[in-house]
């Protein structure tokens, strides 16, 4: 039996099927939340109300540092060791994106573990570089004192074009969820909210870690992001 939930099992097209959990509780509230605060820093932006941006950014910045966490100590799927494959696999996943067939996907595929990096990366940067953010018309971030004015401005000036970069690669998040769906008729976005998704019954479940990790987990990022917004 396959054990690597970023192959493909040998089963048929024709092989029984059963729901089985993929996405875990965590991982699942990690995506959403992060959809709505992504959301939710760009109108803050947009309507000149720093203080919820900054409050919003430093929520974002926990939810990161657990994820990073989590994709060590967490769930199968949702572990960085057991979805990045190599680039050359990636490349060629790409090469079938238009080719109509079943999916028998347990977690993040080749190319879509790539994707996860690079959203995590740029997330994580635009986060960060918010501590320093200084300007006339954010409030200085708790960082933004230990550095220099002129690179300061430099990491300000990051903290924007990344956003840029962000949006960009966003945008071409959910174009691949909708070729998926409408050319190789793979539903993304059902197994994200509900966890599970039908596979052929030849595939194991995906182990997955207690929620009490989980918690404590996200309570020490929350006090790393505590910590950084007030001593330092």
């Amino acid at each position: 039996m396959n054990t690597d939930p970023r192959a493909k099992p040998s089963a048929t097209q024709d092989s029984p099927a059963r729901s089985v959990p993929v996405w875990d509780l965590p991982t699942r509230l990690f995506h959403w939340l992060t959809v709505v605060l992504v959301a939710a820093a760009y109108v803050t932006q947009r309507m000149n109300w720093m203080q919820s941006h900054v409050r919003i950014g430093e929520t974002l910045l926990a939810l990161l540092l657990f994820r990073m966490l989590w994709g060590c100590f967490g769930s199968e799927t949702a572990r960085f060791s057991r979805f990045v494959a190599s680039p050359r696999k990636a490349l060629m996943h790409l090469r079938h994106l238009l080719r109509r067939e079943p999916d028998t996907q347990v977690g993040h595929n080749a190319a879509g573990g790539w994707m996860v990096l690079l959203l995590l990366a740029l997330l994580l940067v635009e986060t960060l570089t918010g501590l320093y953010d200084n300007n006339d018309i954010a409030d200085e971030g708790p960082l933004s004192e230990i550095v220099p004015a002129k690179i300061a401005n430099a990491i300000a000036d990051m903290h924007a074009y990344v956003w840029d970069v962000l949006a960009a690669a966003v945008v071409l998040h959910i174009c691949a969820i909708a070729v998926y769906a409408l050319v190789k008729g793979h539903n993304l976005l059902g197994p994200m909210v509900s966890g599970r998704k039908r596979l052929p019954a030849s595939v194991r479940a995906p182990k997955r870690a207690s929620l009490w990790l989980a918690a404590l987990l996200m309570a020490f990022s929350g006090v790393v992001v505590v910590l950084l917004a007030s001593y330092l």
